[in-house]
């Protein structure tokens, strides 16, 4: 990454030239850091970056000073125009979780705040989302299963439109394998989180014995008659072609497959760095309010409004955001696929 102390330039006292000096020779996907004094330069910043066609993809505070990433160029990600905003929606309904993978793109971990969405309010946006008609309820985390009510949370949703529950597997036993016995299989989904062809390349970045475990979730959500999507987050083509293989020798079908890079937010250091118009927007849910996206959903720059009710009203935000993306930018957005 290249880094560049703005101090207290603006563009008109010579930060454009110290910006185009920076770039020069680098590379599409290279980042360059800007530090500077005046939180008031990121609107400075976000305006050039669609003029020339790069991307600003961070904002944050380091020492107490404002900092913008910015990355040159696009992201090459898939693009599914048939994806309607409001077809799906996304609830983080923790943050806590019994693992710390190393590119969790919220920050999950053992020592995170649990930050519950609560039973009452999933209750109430799956009510306002069947009205709506929304297609697909996605159920988040932190790890879903961690929760004491997740069997109402499921219930609740499943009865508002076809839910899929992300989880890397590992609790379905005991209470939990009872409280999934009670869920409708026709109606739940789960996506189990399995990153490698091999223990040793999950495990590392999950921790030990978590890619056996996964596996054995697996089997007990298909022994009980439930759909099992496998997610995979892979660092290269090498790695996805690996894992295709591996996939196809356990006869596992290819809607049941999902498949993505690892995304630049969060605790991972390397990646695909995405900015929102890369991404076609997805309301996601959290204790925070609705996010553009759920690969985002603990980040300022993907935060669309605090006011998670009415839904109806959320949606129209999200419809709003998305139509001033486009009205200024140069590129197509396009779905980082998260399930």
């Amino acid at each position: 990454m290249i880094e560049l102390d703005a101090g207290n330039k603006t563009f008109s006292t010579g930060l454009l030239s110290d910006l185009i000096a920076s770039f020069r020779g680098s590379r599409r996907g290279d980042l360059l850091a800007v530090t500077g004094d005046d939180a008031a330069l990121g609107a400075e910043l976000e305006a050039w970056c669609r003029f020339t066609c790069n991307s600003l993809v961070a904002v944050d505070v380091v020492a107490g000073r404002p900092r913008w990433t910015i990355r040159r160029g696009e992201a090459v990600l898939g693009v599914d125009p048939d994806r309607p905003i409001g077809s799906r929606i996304w609830l983080y309904t923790n943050f806590d979780c019994n693992l710390r993978c190393d590119y969790c793109c919220v920050r999950s971990s053992p020592r995170a705040a649990r930050r519950p969405l609560g039973v009452d309010t999933i209750r109430r946006i799956a009510a306002e989302a069947a009205e709506l008609g929304v297609g697909e309820i996605f159920v988040t985390g932190g790890e879903p299963f961690l929760l004491p009510d997740i069997g109402d949370i499921l219930a609740a949703c499943a009865a508002a439109a076809p839910t899929t529950v992300l989880t890397n597997g590992m609790l379905l036993k005991g209470k939990r394998l009872e409280m999934l016995r009670r869920q409708s299989q026709s109606r739940v989904t789960l996506q189990v989180s399995i990153d490698s062809a091999t223990a040793e390349r999950h495990d590392r970045h999950r921790g030990r014995g978590s890619w056996a475990r996964a596996w054995e979730g697996v089997t007990v959500a298909q022994t009980l008659g439930f759909r099992v999507r496998i997610a995979a987050t892979l660092s290269n083509e090498a790695e996805e072609a690996e894992f295709r293989r591996f996939l196809d020798e356990r006869q596992v079908a290819d809607e049941d497959r999902v498949i993505r890079r690892i995304a630049m937010r969060g605790f991972a250091e390397d990646g695909v760095a995405i900015a929102r118009a890369d991404l076609m927007p997805e309301l996601t849910i959290t204790d925070g309010g609705v996010y553009w996206h759920p690969v985002g959903a603990d980040d300022a720059d993907l935060l669309v409004t605090r006011d998670i009710f009415p839904l109806a009203a959320a949606f129209a935000e999200l419809s709003r955001a998305f139509v001033r993306e486009r009205s200024h930018q140069t590129r197509l957005a396009s779905i980082f696929n998260c399930a």
